[in-house]
């Protein structure tokens, strides 16, 4: 067994592709409309399918947001320097929530970041 993708339910699919594509450096890997079912589907990650977990962005197309709601905790990248990594995304005009730094009551440095929905990405330092 292994981890396929994870959906995240998006408002602009050209926004949110944007986003994981120009700022946070992923591939589109795919992407198809279901005209019957009026939404469409695309697929963004650092990887192929076939050897790596990937994000399925949904966009249902008479829905333009979602309430995220309390469960939902964040995705999280590993990055070669997270300093470097939320300077970089804060030029290309993401939204940083928590600047990078000792996480609480630890040393990992960490930082959070937001996509366009509201979902929360944690960003981490490789593990020494």
């Amino acid at each position: 067994m292994r981890l396929l993708h994870t959906m995240l339910r998006v408002g602009d699919l050209e926004r949110s592709i944007h986003f994981y594509t120009d700022i946070l450096g992923m591939q589109l890997l795919r992407q198809k409309a279901y005209p019957d079912g009026k939404f469409t589907l695309a697929f963004v990650g650092y990887g192929d399918e076939k050897n790596n977990s990937v994000i399925e962005l949904t966009h249902n197309w008479d829905t333009d947001s979602y309430d995220i709601g309390n469960a939902f905790g964040h995705l999280a990248i590993e990055v070669d320097d997270v300093y470097q990594a939320t300077d970089k995304i804060r030029e290309q005009g993401g939204k940083i929530i928590r600047e990078a730094g000792p996480m609480n009551a630890g040393d990992t440095i960490i930082a959070f970041v937001e996509d366009p929905d509201g979902y929360q990405i944690e960003l981490l330092a490789p593990k020494g």
